[in-house]
């Protein structure tokens, strides 16, 4: 017996330079940790009367379900600015694409194995990385915030050599698509005029049907790249890793790397290893948007008639994201603070009293407005909230806004360290703790870090 998925695979009818067909690696002793029913019920996936052993096999790459089509896709980027012709999917196989009531979704196993582009990398992943993105992916998803999900997690029995030796785990990610701005600037990087306007009627085809040409899909994507921005930064995340070949031409956040929550609110705050200089600190997060659509206008470029001409209607779809984002901004904190807030002064000046005094940012806009104790200076926030009570704050918009809970890093290498131990029932609990962001949880899941449970470096996981 085996999974039913309803498979129709477009990607996989692209030419074959779009991507290498190959299966994933078999492992040793795959074992089930985690699977998303309500998620396969979306996807239109039965499952029904597998046992976790069987579940373990299909989500580990061991056993391939009917009409998968497996292949690992190839792109290029920039990555901390730096150009790199030539990246992909180094420990990923995408399966196909499942058509369910959810409409069309690829389902990748990422960690399945060496690819043509691993590099020197061995394709697979650890259990701290799975069990980061399973709960991350999904605690965004239940926020209401475009995201690749996860549908399942399976530990390997087989040994991964990083810094030192950890249990090996596969993470099933389902997706709008894997398609990045790097996949564009491959095949403008190569000149092949041919792939860019297969690969831009295919995204046009399958995200954005209503946009007719090339300055309309650049216009589709930096609308949705500018939303999904303002909605990253209500809630205080930093993706960590926005290189060009992370970020999703679909508007989904993807590849949950170094990726953190704020506990103290500053706007320069940096959790990731390795971005020394800051350039994907919380603040600079919409800039670099800014700056990956620019590369994918770059990239299409070969594709206009008149490049000169098309170079300044491009400049200007590209320079129309700070009005797009800057009204989804205040949209979304004008929601966290009750208002519909024509001008952003109120939220503004309350993000400095935060930053001033390091109050803890989600917990600031979920106790509003008893948050008095948050601040150090709290006759200036009891100023701060004379002013935005006058305005009549709307109670029920704010408790629809204001996630009670957030995956904090603490809590997640918690989970990480029991799970190394054998021990998933903190992910568990986590998990289940997440994926209700706005019922209050237990006050274990609201607390900021004490001083020795701050993690204050986070990792690509690779």
């Amino acid at each position: 017996m085996t999974a039913r998925i309803p498979f129709d695979n477009s990607y996989a009818r692209l030419p074959e330079r779009f991507y290498t067909a190959l299966d994933p690696t078999p492992v040793t002793t795959p074992e089930l940790i985690a699977f998303n029913e309500s998620l396969a019920a979306e996807l239109g996936i039965d499952v029904a009367g597998l046992s976790r052993a069987e579940l373990a096999r299909l989500f580990s790459g061991n056993e391939l379900p009917e009409g998968a089509q497996p292949l690992a896709q190839v792109y290029a980027g920039h990555q901390f600015g730096h150009w790199n012709p030539q990246l992909g999917d180094g420990r990923a196989i995408l399966l196909g694409e499942a058509v369910g009531p959810a409409g069309r979704r690829d389902i990748q196993l990422k960690g399945s194995g060496r690819t043509p582009y691993s590099r020197m990398g061995d394709g697979r992943a650890w259990l701290g990385p799975v069990l980061r993105e399973y709960v991350m992916s999904e605690a965004m998803a239940a926020m209401g915030v475009p995201t690749t999900r996860a549908l399942a997690a399976v530990s390997t029995g087989e040994t991964v050599l990083r810094e030192m030796a950890f249990p090996g785990a596969i993470l099933t990610r389902v997706a709008q698509s894997h398609i990045r701005v790097g996949t564009f600037q491959f095949f403008a990087a190569r000149g092949d005029v041919e792939a860019l306007a297969r690969l831009a009627d295919h995204v046009r085809e399958r995200h954005y049907p209503d946009a007719k040409d090339v300055p309309q899909l650049i216009d589709a994507v930096m609308k949705a790249q500018g939303e999904l921005v303002a909605h990253w930064m209500s809630l205080g995340f930093i993706h960590g890793v926005m290189n060009t070949d992370n970020m999703a031409v679909s508007g989904e956040t993807i590849d949950y790397g170094p990726c953190a929550f704020m506990d103290a609110y500053h706007p320069d705050t940096v959790f990731s290893s390795i971005d020394q200089f800051g350039r994907y600190a919380y603040a600079n997060q919409p800039q670099i948007a800014v700056w990956n659509i620019a590369q994918l206008a770059s990239a299409l470029l070969p594709l206009m008639p008149d490049e000169e001409a098309a170079v300044e209607e491009f400049t200007g779809i590209v320079n129309r994201f700070g009005e797009v984002y800057q009204a989804a901004w205040r949209r979304r904190f004008g929601a966290k603070l009750g208002l519909a807030l024509e001008t952003p002064d109120l939220a503004e000046a309350l993000l400095t009293l935060m930053a001033k005094d390091g109050a803890d940012f989600t917990n600031v806009f979920r106790r509003l407005p008893d948050a008095r104790d948050e601040f150090m200076d709290r006759e200036a926030f009891d100023a701060w909230r004379a002013t935005w009570e006058s305005e009549g704050p709307d109670a029920d918009l704010m408790a629809r806004s204001n996630p009670q809970v957030i995956p904090r890093l603490h809590r997640i290498e918690q989970a990480i360290q029991a799970g190394l131990g054998g021990d998933l029932r903190v992910f568990e609990r986590l998990l289940s703790a997440v994926t209700q962001p706005f019922k209050k949880p237990e006050d274990y899941y609201t607390r900021p870090p004490a001083t020795e449970e701050r993690v204050a470096r986070t990792f690509c996981g690779t």
